[in-house]
């Protein structure tokens, strides 16, 4: 599995960020062109709260960005107490 990133999360469990998910996310997403984007994110996010699908597992990380004039959302599911990164996108307000 190629990792672009690693990092932990506030609680200390590592997330990735894996170049299939990246593939995904740059070509559904097109307006986020940098991981770093997401790895901030998660690294010091402005919000977290739990997926009302699945509270047990996936977690949705918000930051806001300026330039954007949205929030950056990334959703990560953990497993096994380490957790990947699903999808991110950008939204107009946290959900």
């Amino acid at each position: 599995m190629d990792v672009i990133f690693e990092v932990f999360d506030k609680t200390g469990r590592k997330i990735r960020l894996t170049k299939k998910q990246w593939g995904h996310i740059s070509s559904e997403h097109p307006d986020i062109n940098d991981p770093e984007m997401i790895r901030q994110t998660v690294f010091k996010p402005l919000k977290i709260t739990p997926s009302k699908y699945d509270p047990d597992h996936v977690r949705y990380f918000y930051s806001y960005l300026k330039d954007q004039r949205g929030y950056l959302f990334v959703s990560v599911k953990y497993l096994n107490g380490n957790g990947f990164i699903i999808t991110s996108y950008f939204m107009r307000n946290i959900q």
